[in-house]
């Protein structure tokens, strides 16, 4: 008796109306929707798209909301309500992998055309329509929800319109629909930056109607339904002026100014076709829906758009590699992660960690680092809009450990400590006879070869490298290093790690620099024979600037580390056999004088406030400097290749784009190298040897033969 009061107060995970529990997906007529009416003739509707975890919006999923509609439309329930039967949100947004299966710009305007009459249909229901959202409607998904007369949201919701990260802008009606619920120039800073809106600015700004618990679901749209809730209304002070075509032209000026500091339109078509769009004809909105499909026709088929939904596809490829091998047998739980060493590294990681769910001990011999830390997760967890509440179970889960006992409790030990191969044997003569069984030994190492750092290990299997990128918070690659006596389960284990903490995984082989660094170092290096030249440190940076680099060479050596860009040079030019230009005096005295960068205040750039100092004119770099500093680190691209450092150009452009952020829309640097043709970069590299060196020698690679590339 005691059990049935239990389950009759039990607060059910989601409401679903009529339905008692979310339903499962049948292989019957109707796919990927359930469709049920309660006693007071209200039909509940529910997004299930078929064989997967996630609601995306499939040309299947339309035409079934479709026939939907039409059953709807011959016997009008009450009102309609439409949510999610998936627990991981409410609609993830377009099928992305259709976008290639689109031959030209008129299928294109075929299918989307299709896809609009489908979404007017809903919006013309005659009778109330209610989306109910909870976790994340972005892309199609909002656009979906924008198409209801009200928008209930769950706490914890998030919105966004993420398209212009793929080089387009929305496609099904919201270039429409959102400037006529919210204010308009705050539907266009949605739609510009691709940014997230949480629930409670969701609610501010009109996006949606409702925020309430999961356990009011059920009497907000009985609310909705008997007429009491009010209509979120924007502002006429805010909407009405830019139905005329001056004020749109004043905004859309400084939108212009503002994007192009971004993504210069040169690189990136999507921000001036919006605004544009919006601009032209915003005051006629049967019209803008007729030229926003057009619009975003066109922009699918740009180079930037094909090369920026590639990586999507790379970052998806990447994501994979968390999933466990199918030949590793079950693996323990991780629970508990030791770092060790709570400098700007190790304090990252222990807070990241900690923020995704994770108990975390970090160690420091020094109490003012881990305090640093702690404060610095504090702020982290603001940045994320987490509540105080959420922020103190955060900072519960990170315990400062000054007695280094979390080393016998971790299932994974991180070593952080500096770049030492000595002081890092230290750590494990004393680590190792602690460590429970089971437990991984994992090194944040970012170029010493786990070959040396297993030397005098007992039991090299459990080592695994799990080298993340500064700032840890931030950057969302990391390399997972492997070395032949690791065992499956260890680097297993690691990869499946770096996907809970919701990172990218690259694996690779323990080699001089692995991956990342051994690409970039390089691409620095030849900034520093630059400079040595006389060249200006802002000239180099705008000639990467203008190829797409996020930012230029000289700056990233500073938000690198001048000390760290010379250890991991030195050690590529003492472990490789390619030919590696000297380090002038002026750089190793820099170091020896304290000014290693940002980190310092002063470096190659004085910096103030985070940001560099630099003059608004100098010389112009000279003619090939952007083949200077792009090339040689294609031809170390090439090397990594070769050797099997990483298994394959796809994985490798993943891990470059999202470790050091080489120029999205170019799909990458072996993307790259292969829409240049391998011939021209071998010739090319040739023709800088001769002028300036025996750095720049092709390499062996570029002599195969070029494979058709399979998109991933």
């Amino acid at each position: 008796m005691t059990g049935n009061v239990y389950s009759a107060l039990a607060q059910r995970d989601r409401e679903f109306g009529p339905f008692e529990r979310a339903p499962q997906q049948t292989d019957g007529e109707r796919r990927n929707w359930h469709l049920k009416r309660d006693e007071q003739n209200v039909a509940w509707l529910l997004m299930d798209k078929a064989d997967t975890s996630t609601n995306v919006l499939s040309e299947d999923l339309l035409r079934e909301l479709d026939g939907v509609l039409a059953q709807l439309e011959s016997d009008l329930p009450t009102a309609l309500v439409i949510r999610s039967a998936k627990e991981n949100g409410f609609c993830m947004g377009a099928d992305i992998s259709q976008f290639r299966d689109l031959d030209n710009q008129a299928q294109a305007i075929e299918k989307l055309n299709e896809a609009h009459k489908v979404v007017q249909r809903l919006a013309d229901l005659k009778c109330p329509t209610i989306a109910v959202i909870h976790g994340a409607a972005l892309g199609g998904g909002l656009e979906l929800a924008l198409c209801c007369d009200y928008r209930l949201a769950v706490h914890g919701a998030t919105f966004a319109t993420p398209e212009i990260q793929l080089g387009l802008h929305p496609g099904l009606g919201a270039t429409v629909r959102l400037p006529a619920l919210i204010a308009p120039v705050e539907a266009m800073t949605m739609m510009l930056t691709g940014k997230n809106v949480h629930d409670g600015k969701a609610k501010s700004l009109g996006l949606i109607d409702q925020l309430v618990e999961e356990r009011h679901v059920a009497a907000a749209v009985a609310a909705v339904v008997n007429g009491d809730v009010d209509k979120s209304a924007q502002s006429i002070w805010t909407s009405k002026p830019f139905e005329h075509s001056l004020p749109r032209q004043m905004a859309a000026r400084k939108m212009r100014a503002q994007a192009a500091s971004k993504a210069p339109p040169e690189h990136y078509p999507a921000p001036e076709a919006l605004i544009a769009l919006w601009e032209e004809h915003a005051d006629d909105p049967q019209k803008m829906l007729r030229k926003e499909v057009e619009s975003f026709a066109t922009l699918l088929q740009t180079s930037t758009s094909q090369n920026l939904v590639r990586v999507f596809f790379l970052r998806e490829q990447l994501k994979a590699q968390s999933k466990v091998a199918e030949d590793v047998d079950d693996l323990p739980e991780l629970r508990h992660i030791h770092v060790i060493g709570a400098g700007a590294m190790g304090g990252d990681i222990a807070g990241w960690c900690a923020l995704q769910g994770f108990r975390v001990s970090l160690f420091d011999m020094k109490p003012e680092m881990i305090a640093k830390a702690v404060g610095k997760v504090a702020g982290l967890c603001n940045s994320k809009h987490l509540s105080p509440a959420e922020t103190r179970d955060v900072l519960d889960r990170l315990i400062p450990d000054l007695a280094n006992d979390g080393l016998s409790r971790a299932d994974l030990v991180l070593e952080a400590v500096p770049e030492d191969l000595e002081l890092k044997h230290t750590v494990y003569a004393e680590a190792e006879p602690r460590l429970k069984p089971g437990a991984i030994l994992a090194t944040n190492t970012s170029s010493i070869p786990l070959e040396k750092l297993r030397e005098k290990l007992q039991s090299p299997e459990r080592l695994v490298g799990i080298h993340f990128f500064n700032p840890a918070a931030q950057m969302q690659l990391v390399e997972v290093v492997a070395h032949d006596q690791a065992s499956a389960s260890t680097l297993a284990q690691a990869r499946r790690f770096v996907g809970q903490i919701e990172r990218l995984a690259a694996p690779v082989a323990s080699a001089p620099g692995f991956l990342v660094n051994r690409a970039l170092t390089p691409y620095l290096v030849e900034t520093i024979c630059l400079l040595d030249e006389g060249v200006a440190a802002e000239a180099i940076d705008k000639v990467a600037l203008d190829f797409g680099m996020p930012m230029g060479p000289v700056e990233l050596a500073d938000q690198v580390g001048l000390d760290i860009c010379l250890s991991v040079a030195d050690m590529l030019r003492e472990r490789l056999d390619t030919e590696q230009p000297a380090t002038p005096d002026w750089l190793r005295n820099k170091v020896d004088d304290g000014e290693l960068g940002s980190k310092s205040g002063k470096g190659l750039y004085t910096w103030k406030d985070g940001k560099p100092q630099k003059r608004d004119k100098v010389e112009p770099a000279p003619e090939d400097t952007l083949d200077r500093l792009i090339l040689p680190m294609l031809n170390a691209c090439q090397a990594c290749l070769r050797e099997q450092v990483i298994e394959d150009s796809d994985l490798l452009d993943g891990a470059m784009i999202f470790a050091t952020g080489f120029a999205p829309f170019r799909g990458g640097p072996m993307h790259y190298a292969r829409e240049r043709g391998y011939e021209e970069i071998a010739t090319r590299l040739n023709g800088l040897k001769d002028r300036h060196g025996d750095r720049f020698t092709p390499d062996s690679g570029w002599n195969a033969e070029e494979k058709p590339h399979q998109q991933p």
